[in-house]
């Protein structure tokens, strides 16, 4: 069995290329924090204000990506900007040892992650919100925030791989592409798939 462990920031991207690439390769799919939502009954905001702290949150959701990671089939995991911190880290690590695990940041242009910057209220619904010219100077500023904050656990991935100037409808071809040139692991668990 074969697994993709996609990281990165926020609004980076990381769902809606899990979703393509597992399509393009005839992989399940899994997006981690609706996992966590589904193993938990209830919305993730609702989890970290129990919790506390971020770090115990991560530690209280560990296990839900240790059971992702297990799973006996081959797929992609969409995983948090804190993929590769704490508890994550370490469940990645153990699992990796056991599984063929190819993990992968995602990272684009600031600019272009805030184009494509999402909101949901406290229940995970998606809100549809458009940012004022003010809005939109903060939440670049905090995406940059997030970079640099995010960039050294993040850059712990096998692979880095850039989306600037990819169109939504090639990524998955281009993501397969870039694998298959880069490991050999990759190429032999899809040769038969694309």
């Amino acid at each position: 069995m074969l697994k993709i462990y996609l990281t990165g920031i926020s609004c980076v991207g990381k769902t809606t290329i899990g979703k393509l690439l597992a399509k393009y390769i005839d992989f399940s799919f899994y997006n981690f924090d609706a996992e966590i939502e589904t193993y938990f009954q209830k919305p993730i905001e609702y989890i970290q204000n129990e919790c506390g702290f971020m770090h115990t949150y991560r530690h209280k959701t560990s296990i839900v990506l240790k059971n992702i990671l297990l799973k006996k089939e081959n797929l992609v995991v969409a995983s948090t900007p804190s993929g590769f911190r704490d508890c994550y880290l370490s469940v990645y690590k153990k699992a990796k040892k056991s599984e063929n695990i190819i993990s992968i940041n995602s990272y684009d242009k600031p600019e272009n992650i805030l184009k494509r910057i999402t909101f949901y209220d406290k229940e995970s619904r998606l809100l549809n919100k458009i940012l004022t010219e003010k809005e939109k100077k903060y939440y670049l500023k905090e995406i940059k925030k997030d970079i640099t904050y995010f960039n050294k656990s993040l850059f712990r991935a096998d692979y880095q791989f850039d989306l600037e100037n990819l169109k939504l409808d090639e990524i998955a071809e281009k993501l397969a592409e870039f694998l298959i040139e880069k490991n050999k692991l990759f190429r032999g668990f899809i040769k038969d798939k694309i």
